[in-house]
């Protein structure tokens, strides 16, 4: 594409409009911070310390380790983990064998996780030992072409006297059985070479991620992400972000070398955590925070503020439900959060009073950004200098990156100045495409002025400064806690139920989690049901935040001529309820 100079007068100062050093393979990051600065600490988890040399070491093992299995170039390995210190060692190791790396939610049921294993072909599954991830995995690998489990166990990431303590308290996450043939972690890192492989990347065609989206319906899809994807993502990025390292200096890029700390407090299964915190982190030699559960404590999240006091964080990214929890913690004013010089917030819009409370307590500065797991994941950002930063806008394109507002029936025909329109994007982070999903394709690119465009199915609109404003969404999709929960998957399970005539799903406000999942239920004739049969079929066969959190039967629910179900009227319906 050839250069895009967004046309605004508030362009962030220093922030060039083009770079052209980001084609390289993915494990390179990793690679250049052991070089340059062997003995930084790259993880943190629960005061134990991972230097970067460490982190390299345990990933070329890995790298070797799966090449010894006969994995190579495009292979598909999934990672089930939360946010572990293995977890960077074993993303890095499956790049440097030149395979992919599929991240998969930690807290998925079996059938989930499945489906995803199934779909995405993989060899190979890492998992956490643990009495529910662990099992979960033994029954999701059944019917599937995963042939290999390694099992990762905390202890000994642990400093030594927690993991003695510990493991005699029985306090350490462990499943009660292994099953035979199923490899521990430890084990591999024993007795793997460290000696780097030799495998040739073309990191503009080569897959490095595969991360599954509903993308703008509800049936998941593999987003392919090259090595180039992602690592344009970090530098563009590293390149926009400009904060004040000192008193009287200028607004700089984020400094390398250890000067940062990253909260992982996003999980990094998800696009938003791994491209815009984990791999930001490694690509400065910058110290990580790894957070498993953020809603550990009492109350929840308090575990979250003394980490954040203890190691003192610089920069944290978070989607809006996390800022929430910080600014209504009970015992906020407890800790002192004064180490945050940036905050970047996606996943859904930031109220203002939130943004408001948190830059208060903290005096750092929020600056929103949007993106889809697709788009790998940035494509617009506010500038992060309080004079031009817009509350309410997703500010301007990243870098490289053109944003253009198309005609929702006619995409090919572009709308004027400060008229909505559905949101096209083109730019070095827009992904491959959908994995086996060549009519998914077709649905969301598009040719514009000799460049392919994706189709974001938001509606926004550009105003007179370059600012840009989302002002609506696929309305079907629900926000619950900046995740993306599609009515269709879950009414596809609620169907299941043998009881069920006729279900729709809506999201609905709600303070906390942005939106709540309620759904609709018409029971076939003469048959009778309690909410608590739903929600145990609820409980089996979907994550949490998925689950709606209020159910209602009716002996009705509303339907088109040709027979559609429209959610639409009971969204009207409930919006009208609450006078909204």
């Amino acid at each position: 594409m050839k250069d895009q100079v967004w046309k605004t007068p508030f362009w962030p100062e220093g922030v060039p409009h083009t770079i052209s050093d980001y084609k390289f393979p993915l494990f390179k990051l990793l690679d250049d911070s052991a070089k340059d600065y062997p003995d930084n600490v790259f993880t943190i988890f629960n005061g134990a310390t991972r230097t970067y040399a460490q982190v390299k070491e345990a990933a070329d093992k890995i790298a070797n380790f799966l090449a010894d299995k006969g994995i190579g170039k495009d292979d598909k390995i999934a990672i089930f983990l939360p946010n572990l210190p293995q977890f960077p060692e074993i993303l890095f190791g499956i790049l440097k064998a030149g395979a992919v790396a599929v991240t998969c939610n930690p807290v998925y049921t079996s059938s989930e996780l499945q489906f995803q294993l199934k779909n995405s072909e993989s060899k190979m599954v890492f998992c956490m030992d643990h009495p529910q991830f662990y099992p979960n995995t033994v029954k999701a690998i059944e019917g599937t072409n995963v042939d290999t489990v390694i099992i990762c166990n905390i202890k000994s990431y642990l400093p030594k006297i927690k993991a003695l303590l510990g493991g005699l308290l029985g306090k350490i996450p462990k499943a009660a059985k292994h099953e035979p043939g199923h490899i521990m972690y430890d084990d591999v890192l024993s007795k793997a070479s460290s000696d780097p492989l030799s495998v040739t990347i073309n990191p503009e065609q080569d897959t490095g991620l595969m991360l599954y989206t509903g993308g703008t319906t509800g049936v998941p899809k593999g987003a392919e992400l090259s090595h180039t994807n992602i690592t344009y993502n970090c530098l563009a990025l590293h390149e926009w972000a400009r904060f004040v390292h000192g008193e009287d200096k200028p607004p700089e890029k984020m400094y390398s070398g250890g000067y940062h700390t990253l909260m992982g407090v996003l999980p990094w299964y998800h696009c938003f955590g791994l491209c815009n915190v984990l791999l930001m982190a490694c690509m400065g030699a910058n110290k990580l925070i790894c957070i498993p559960d953020p809603r550990a404590g009492n109350p929840p999240f308090t575990e979250v503020l003394k980490a954040v006091q203890k190691y003192r964080p610089t920069f944290m990214a978070g989607v809006p439900t996390i800022f929430v929890a910080f600014a209504n913690h009970a015992l906020l004013d407890q800790y002192d959060l004064s180490s945050f010089m940036g905050c970047f917030s996606g996943g859904a819009p930031l109220p203002p009073e939130v943004c408001k409370q948190f830059e208060e307590k903290t005096g750092s500065i929020i600056f929103e950004g949007y993106g889809l797991t697709e788009t790998a994941p940035t494509l617009t950002v506010n500038p992060t200098f309080r004079k031009t930063r817009k509350l309410g806008s997703i500010g301007f394109p990243l870098i490289d990156t053109d944003i253009k507002i198309v005609d929702f029936e006619t995409p090919t025909k572009e709308m004027p100045l400060g008229e909505n329109g559905e949101i096209a994007a083109c730019g070095p982070q827009v992904m491959k495409g959908y994995w086996k999903r060549p009519e998914a394709n077709d649905e969301v690119f598009v040719q514009l002025d000799g460049n392919r465009y994706f189709l974001i199915g938001d509606i926004g609109k550009i105003d007179e400064n370059g600012y840009i404003t989302i002002t609506d969404r696929k309305k079907d999709m629900i926000i619950v806690g900046g995740f993306n929960v599609y009515p269709r998957e879950i009414e596809d399970i609620l169907y299941t139920h043998p009881k069920v005539e006729l279900v729709a799903v809506i999201g609905i406000p709600d303070e906390k989690s942005g939106e709540k999942v309620k759904a609709f239920i018409q029971l076939k004739k003469k048959e009778k049901m309690t909410i608590e049969e739903i929600n145990d079929c609820c409980k089996e066969k979907m994550t949490e935040y998925k689950r709606p959190k209020l159910i209602e039967f009716r002996d009705e629910i509303p339907i088109s001529n040709v027979g559609k179900v429209l959610r639409r009227v009971l969204r009207d319906e409930e919006n009208k309820a609450e006078g909204i």
